[in-house]
This record gives structure tokens, C-alpha cells and sequence, in this order.
């Protein structure tokens, strides 16, 4: 078997072709890095296009929130005198604090006897339902003046899936949703309410 030895040209044509292919890598490396650099820019772009809108978003849900607490309050006095509630006074936005507690209720519907803490929301969900429980739970001990009413709790929304309605109503809750162009207590004639 017979083997021939490279020639010096042999050896500078391969270097010289290592060379070409070392250079073209390099710069396939240079191109690959630039476009990840872009992409990671349009990422960034993107995640900051992402949180504008989120932002939006939830600026559009407190302003349709708003919307249907406006609507609400005047239809409050009806709503509730409809299922036996005096209504003597309707309060918007209520805060409460003490000793390092705090909540907010958007709407607090009281005669001298009873109150009825009403939570709108544009498009109520089961968590709604859950925290609005537990701001009713402790509006008592936040703010003593109501210590001996009797206190009910309303959520009212302009979109409110059936099941959601359900729950709220098994938890004890007046439901408030838009039939034509009113707003009306979804819950049966025979509901009875839950007391805190």
C-alpha cells in the first residue's frame, strides 16, 4: 500500500481553504448573533406593546366597572324596595380602615336597620363572587356603625355567565344584571338573602 505525502501546495491550498471556511463561519456567528439581537429587541418591544395594552385593558374594565356602578346607584332604591329593602341612602365608593385592615365597597345601600354592600364589576367571575364574600365578612368589624344592622352583600355586572350567577345566589347573594334596557335583581322572588 502506498501512500504519497502532501506537497507543500497541497498543505497551503488546505490551510488556505481552512482559512475561507474559518472567516465564512465567523461571520455566519456575526450574522446569527445580530439577528438574536433583534430578536431579542423585538421581544422587548413586544413584552412593552404587551403591557400597554394589558394596561388599557384594565383601565377599560375599571371604566366599564364605573359604568355599570353609575348605572346601578340610581337604580339601587327601586332594585331593593322591590324585594321588601327600604332604602334611605345610597353611598359610592366606601372605604374602610382599622387597625391595618382595609376594603372598599362600590356601592353601600342602608336604611336604619339593614345594608346591602353591592360589588360591580363589568364581567363578574367566581373570584368576584369569593372576595366580595370576604369583604362582607368583615365590614362589621371595620366599620362598628353597622355592627347591629342586618347586612346582605349584591354583585351587579354587564356580563354574568349563568354558572357565576349560581354561585353567587347559593352564597347568598342578589345578582344584578341588565334585562333591556333595565337592570333588574336576577335572583327568584323566594331568594332569601345571606346575613352577616
Amino acid at each position: 500500500m502506498s501512500t504519497t505525502q502532501p506537497t507543500y501546495d497541497d498543505i497551503m491550498r488546505l490551510l488556505q481553504e481552512v482559512s475561507l471556511r474559518s472567516l465564512e463561519t465567523d461571520r455566519q456567528f456575526k450574522e446569527t448573533d445580530r439577528q438574536l439581537k433583534e430578536i431579542v429587541e423585538q421581544s422587548k418591544q413586544t413584552d412593552r406593546k404587551i403591557k400597554e395594552v394589558t394596561k388599557s385593558i384594565g383601565k377599560l374594565g375599571n371604566r366599564l366597572g364605573d359604568f355599570i356602578e353609575d348605572a346601578v346607584r340610581p337604580a339601587a332604591v327601586r332594585l331593593f324596595q322591590e324585594r321588601g329593602i327600604v332604602v334611605h341612602e345610597v353611598y359610592q365608593n366606601v372605604t374602610m380602615e382599622r387597625d391595618g385592615e382595609g376594603l372598599e365597597i362600590d356601592l353601600l345601600v342602608v336604611n336604619d336597620i339593614e345594608a346591602v354592600g353591592v360589588e360591580c364589576k363589568s364581567n363578574l367571575k367566581v373570584d368576584d363572587v369569593n372576595e366580595h364574600l370576604e369583604r362582607l365578612a368583615k365590614l362589621k368589624r371595620l366599620s362598628p356603625k353597622y355592627r347591629d344592622f342586618k347586612l346582605m352583600g349584591a354583585l351587579a355586572a354587564m356580563v354574568i355567565p349563568d354558572n357565576v350567577a349560581r354561585y353567587a345566589i347559593a352564597k347568598g347573594l342578589f345578582v344584578i344584571g341588565q334585562s333591556g334596557e333595565h337592570l333588574e335583581i336576577r335572583n327568584d322572588q323566594a331568594f332569601e338573602p345571606a346575613v352577616w
